[in-house]
């Protein structure tokens, strides 16, 4: 019995090929009972059958396993679950015969309130509150439904039955075959699966309307949601049905079930999950209002819709072997997602969007305390904590980068081979380097690991030394200390124009080029008349690389001159400002030439470049207000400058016929305005929101200027003036839209009085608020973060008892941590969880402690800044 306890994997001497699982759950109740039967192998001589289990009863009497041929069951004579390890141990008193065999299994379990599992969820019918039944299983979670391998790479097929309250629809991975009336229930059985993993096992039962269509070949597909919201549904169920036949095409491989159902679900702790043939989602990423909802509602839409779709064959068809390889299956299905976007909505520009992820994934990647792609998992309580930014985005990113490297062909062909070659089955990250490598020519393998297998990337320094290039890579770090990492990086460059990229690879430490051979010109005046005279160079063209680049003083001073007079693409003008900011954070370079280059971006117009400028201003004004507190005023009318060319080309009305971008940007710009007390903005949007208090179809306040205007109304609401948070608190009450709800929880904790941050805070952890919706509260004004702290410290208990058990609880820790700039600060923190802490929340609370630390050095190094007054008055009252 001991031997199985503590191993990261169960032990390999049974082989399930099959389930047949039927399923009674009680909704009143909220209790389940349950049957399956598994067709196992047996391969090796065992006394003993282990597998996963918990949260569940299982009764010495209701397990037996019968041989096939010789029809013998055998009783176990020792029935345990150990659920510290998750799994159910079945001693035999004889050793079992090597065939295949049949285990039986009854037990029972509760439909909790977790959000993973197989859990309730709640939802209004006709005023009265119900529940309905959901599944959601990925990582780790089946074996709360039953008994099961419950590992990716141990795939069977699945054969499910399900009791249900007759006037209930009930959905699974397959269609129904038939629905038999039992009294007040009826048995509904679905066709069988083809071999699949038990973590893609879905089961919903409840009240729904849908609406559906069929995809050129006759796939079926729908898209389910609470009674009286089906309108909302018709946008994903068109991105669906179009992505189904671009990924058929792209992945020269159709899609592999009969049907598609696609179903909202009021409480869910992701944003989706790709349930085979069923994929689940929170309602503010599958509906879609054209009246309530905003342009970045529709994108988020489109973007998840056609992530989880591009799963059904990276990650359901071909899977990964194991949790280390689970970066395969997000990063893939993040890059393809835009793929698909891009596709169907070229005007969006989600290539230069996409940046938005890489810049995620390094920062990230940018601490000491971040994690290689290809990560050991050791325990299922570590597998959660890795959905994060390096699986998704740092992986993403990583396949942009190969993907531009072999060619957007080459690359498609070899994507398809590795499909065919390990559909139904599994895979590891070198199988998919090898059909690259095959198809290309290209040492992918070896290119490649420098990139999954260690953690963290390069910052390439460049200088001009005699009319030579000399590059120097070096592993970032945030907190500015010095990696140790080396990397096969893909140097890309333009000089003067994009007419003629020059790349190469550099494979050590540091490499010089002769400018006039390698690139046919030179920078500043050379003696050689022939030469060209190039007033710039870029390196990492377009930001397809995943690495930083830090220039010399002559070689930035070119670049802040080609982006004033507009010679650069967007992405190139982004990769700038964000290598410079991340730089700055990291000591390497004064706040003072930061400033200088975004005031280069004042006439700055492309909805990715403005909001990443916009999130740049945030941070700088916070690590100010920590620094040079008597600074902040005059940073403040800075940036409020610096947004006032955006903002008065947008304005407050819609254009007629204006774009998704511009749509997007205005909130945003509109959202800075507020947030650094821009009187005008703050009252125009009171305004309008008064109007929208009277009318909730105001023309006044569309969706898209919805969430600056409530960020206005709070930036002036104190204990003494409380009427903007009130009449907030009504709109979410009243509203039964979730994307409403999310807006305003987002807004109502950037008030700068703390008093009223605790009461939001407060909010946050009532009835009125889903507990997949806290996390949106958290988003805390600087003057509120004190307060914040000690509401987590007071509530801990109560955090950790109704979070702790999926991923959301590490928002909690990074949220209220992170933003902290003190030393002090860090130690209170590390002594406050010294004794709380758990696998689930350890490797968040070390990169938001080493977060602290970050800021803390960071604001050491802005207070030693000779000059940095003088430039930040002379930047705020500069006129233009």
């Amino acid at each position: 019995m001991e031997q199985f306890r503590g191993q990261p994997r169960l032990p390999k001497f049974a082989v399930p090929k099959r389930y047949d699982i039927h399923l009674e759950p009680d909704l009143v109740a909220c209790k389940f009972a349950g049957s399956v039967q598994i067709d196992l192998d047996i391969v090796d001589a065992t006394n003993f059958i282990v597998l996963n289990a918990a949260d569940l009863s299982v009764a010495h009497n209701a397990v037996s396993f019968k041989s096939q041929t010789s029809s013998k069951v055998f009783e176990p004579s020792k029935v345990e679950i150990v659920e510290e390890d998750e799994i159910l141990v079945l001693e035999f008193s004889e050793v079992l015969p090597l065939e295949m065999g049949v285990l039986a299994i009854g037990f029972e379990g509760t439909l909790n309130d977790k959000m993973n599992g197989f859990y309730r969820s709640t939802f209004e019918h006709n005023g009265e509150k119900r529940n309905m039944a959901v599944t959601q299983f990925e990582p780790a979670d089946a074996r709360r439904c039953f008994p099961c391998w419950d590992e990716p790479a141990c795939k069977a097929t699945f054969k499910i039955t399900l009791d249900v309250p007759s006037d209930l629809i009930a959905l699974s991975n397959m269609p129904v075959i038939e629905e038999k009336p039992n009294g007040h229930l009826k048995t509904v059985s679905y066709q069988e699966s083809p071999i699949m993993s038990t973590y893609l096992v879905a089961v919903v039962i409840g009240l729904f309307d849908y609406v559906e269509d069929h995809t050129p070949d006759g796939i079926k597909v729908r898209v389910y949601c609470q009674v009286g919201k089906a309108n909302q549904g018709k946008f994903a169920l068109d991105v669906a049905v179009k992505t189904l036949g671009l990924y058929k095409e792209y992945f020269a491989c159709p899609y592999s079930l009969p049907k598609l159902d696609m179903i909202a679900i009021p409480d869910f702790a992701a944003g989706a999950m790709e349930n085979y043939g069923l994929v689940t989602y929170r309602e503010t990423a599958l509906l879609y209002d054209e009246k309530h909802s905003a342009a970045a509602n529709k994108q988020r839409v489109a973007t998840v819709v056609a992530h989880e779709l591009a799963h059904q064959w990276f990650g359901n068809l071909v899977t990964m072997e194991w949790w280390t390889h689970l970066w395969l299956n997000e990063g893939f299905a993040t890059w393809v997602s835009y793929l698909a976007a891009d596709s169907l909505f070229p005007e969006w520009k989600v290539w230069t969007q996409f940046l938005d992820e890489s810049t995620e994934g390094l920062r990230l990647d940018g601490l000491a305390e971040s994690h290689p792609i290809e990560v050991e998992i050791n325990h299922a309580g570590e597998i959660d904590e890795i959905f994060d930014a390096i699986s998704y985005r740092k992986g993403a990113s990583v396949i942009r980068m190969l993907q531009s490297y072999l060619g957007a062909e080459c690359f498609q062909r070899s994507l398809a081979s590795y499909i065919k070659k390990h559909a139904c089955s599994n895979a590891k990250t070198e199988d998919l380097w090898a059909a690259l490598e095959e198809g290309s020519g290209e040492p992918v393998n070896r290119l490649m690991n420098s990139w999954t297998k260690q953690k963290g990337y390069p910052v390439v320094s460049v200088k001009i030394n005699n009319q030579k290039l000399e590059f120097e890579q070096t592993q970032f770090l945030s907190s500015g200390s010095q990696g140790d990492g080396q990397w096969i990086v893909p140097i890309t460059l333009c000089c003067g124009s994009y007419d003629t990229p020059h790349n190469f690879l550099l494979q050590t430490k540091s490499e010089s080029l002769d400018m006039k051979e390698f690139l046919g010109c030179c920078v500043g005046g050379g003696n050689d008349k022939s030469i060209a005279v190039c007033s710039w160079i870029k390196l990492n063209v377009d930001q397809t690389g995943f690495y930083r680049v830090k220039y010399d003083e002559k070689l930035a001073a070119g670049l802040r001159s080609a982006i004033e007079k507009n010679y650069l693409s967007a992405t190139d003008r982004f990769g700038i400002l964000d290598d410079s900011f991340a730089l700055c954070m990291a000591c390497q370079q004064s706040l003072t030439s930061l400033l200088t280059l975004m005031g280069v971006y004042r006439e700055e117009l492309d909805y990715t470049v403005l909001s990443n400028l916009i999130s740049i201003s945030y941070k700088v004004a916070r690590i100010a207000a920590d620094a040079t507190p008597e600074l902040v005023d005059y940073i403040k009318e800075f940036f409020i400058s610096l947004f006032q060319h955006s903002a008065e080309k947008l304005g407050w009305e819609p254009r007629p016929g204006e774009g998704h971008l511009d749509a997007m940007l205005r909130g945003e710009v509109l959202t800075a305005l507020a947030v650094f007390g821009h009187d005008l903005t703050i009252n125009e949007a009171s305004r309008r929101f008064h109007a929208f208090l009277d009318d909730r179809n105001t023309p006044l306040l569309p969706p898209d200027i919805r969430k600056a205007a409530y960020v206005a109304v709070m930036q002036n609401v104190t204990t003494s003036n409380r009427s903007g948070y009130e009449s907030l608190l009504r709109v979410y009450r009243e509203t039964d839209l979730s994307q409403e709800k999310t807006r305003i929880l987002g807004s109502l904790a950037s008030c700068p009085d703390p008093n009223i941050v605790l009461e939001v805070l407060n909010f946050v952890l009532s009835s009125e608020v889903r507990s997949q919706d806290a996390v949106f509260g958290l988003a805390v004004s600087r003057e509120g973060r004190e307060t914040a702290w000690s509401w987590l410290k007071n509530n801990w208990d109560y955090i950790s008892k109704t979070w702790g058990s999926g991923f959301l609880i590490t928002r909690f820790v990074s949220a209220i941590v992170s933003p902290f700039a003190s030393f002090e600060k860090a130690s209170e923190v590390q002594e406050f969880f010294a004794t709380r802490t758990k696998p689930s929340i350890a490797r968040t609370l070390k990169q938001s402690i080493e977060r602290v630390h970050i800021n803390a050095k960071w604001v050491e190094s802005i207070q030693n800044e000779k000059h940095l007054a003088d430039a930040v008055k002379e930047l705020a009252y500069r006129k233009y």
